[in-house]
């Protein structure tokens, strides 16, 4: 019964990697085994010690044989009787192929027992059917986890990546003709900055595992900021806030943030320049989001500056985050010259 305990388990698993260099997982608890899984571990004990010993006195006969019998040393021989005909050997070249023989019995036998071991080994100590269940919802979790970060690294780094971008070239064009607009421009810079190495600083901490400060709390009382940012880079920005904000619960008003960031940096990155217009609605019902921006042909963004790099992500990201809000989104051109993003969020209250 010594392989019930965990614990025994456990050293067995890692003896079988050492030993059989099977590349077997730490053991989890998943909850009270099966009366199939109890009996796995005693199983392996039991054709682990059977097969160890019966390989471990083949091979040992033999390989006394094979170093015994060549040129009948010390006085050994060998007979076989088959069907009623027998052939005894006691010297010359026959004993020495018989010897040679038994030697590679003696290493086919090693070879089939840790075969056999290592054949086994996954199937009585791998993970059962509850611990592969737990694994795969441990699994779930970090790549949702991951998921989730990359959001954040996409919304965040990538609009701050945008509107610096942005607001460089427009420093570098004033820079001589008007100090005063390129230090606001170097001011938004270092402030886009700094927001962006919180939230880098903050998934990094994540990704590697160790205690991560604070996830950044950023709300719909940080728009304010947000679209001061994009007036430094250039852009002209129209809002129209409406309805009680500051009651919308922190998930749903960070949510909120998230969203209205992606859409300005989509509206930065691919609009044809004039107003951006931005909608905010809070009613008792709903959280009505919408960035409008016009299309085409926009103005040159700096010396030398195509257009910016897009990686397909933006859209397919949004709409995730705003269907697991069970949320309604909505992405596509308005009349000719125009793109809208709209978005609806229920809401409740917060008390």
């Amino acid at each position: 019964m010594a392989g019930l305990a965990r614990f025994t388990r456990r050293a067995l698993i890692v003896s079988a990697r050492r030993l059989l260099r099977v590349p077997l997982p730490d053991p989890v608890a998943p909850g009270v085994p099966s009366a199939a899984d109890r009996w796995r571990t005693p199983l392996w004990l039991l054709l682990h010690v059977a097969l160890g010993w019966a390989g471990m006195l083949v091979s040992g006969l033999l390989l006394l044989a094979g170093l015994t019998l060549p040129g009948g040393r010390l006085g050994a021989e060998v007979g076989l009787s088959l069907f009623g005909r027998s052939v005894r050997v006691e010297g010359g070249w026959q004993s020495w192929a018989v010897g040679l023989g038994c030697l590679l019995l003696a290493a086919t036998v090693c070879a089939l027992v840790t075969n056999a071991l290592r054949w086994l080994a996954p199937r009585l100590l791998g993970p059962s059917s509850a611990e592969q269940l737990a694994l795969a919802a441990e699994r779930e979790r970090r790549l949702a986890e991951r998921n989730r970060l990359a959001h954040e690294l996409h919304d965040s780094i990538g609009h701050t990546l945008t509107a610096t971008t942005i607001q460089a070239a427009v420093a570098g064009e004033v820079l001589s003709a008007d100090p005063v607009a390129a230090r606001a421009a170097l001011r938004s810079i270092e402030e886009s900055s700094r927001a962006a190495l919180e939230d880098l600083d903050y998934v990094l901490g994540v990704l590697r595992e160790g205690k991560a400060e604070a996830a950044p709390t950023r709300t719909l009382a940080d728009l304010p900021e947000l679209l001061d940012r994009l007036r430094h880079a250039g852009a002209v920005v129209e809002p129209e806030l409406s309805g009680e904000l500051a009651q919308v619960q922190g998930t749903l008003s960070r949510a909120a943030y998230r969203i209205l960031q992606e859409g300005l940096t989509n509206a930065l990155r691919h609009g044809a320049g004039g107003p951006i217009e931005v909608r905010v609605a809070a009613a008792p019902d709903g959280l009505e989001l919408s960035v409008v921006n016009r299309t085409g042909a926009g103005p040159k963004r700096g010396p030398g500056q195509g257009a910016f790099p897009t990686s397909g992500h933006g859209l397919p990201g949004l709409a995730e985050r705003v269907r697991l809000l069970h949320g309604d989104i909505e992405a596509g051109p308005q009349g000719p010259a125009h793109w809208r993003l709209a978005v609806r969020l229920p809401v409740r209250w917060s008390a």
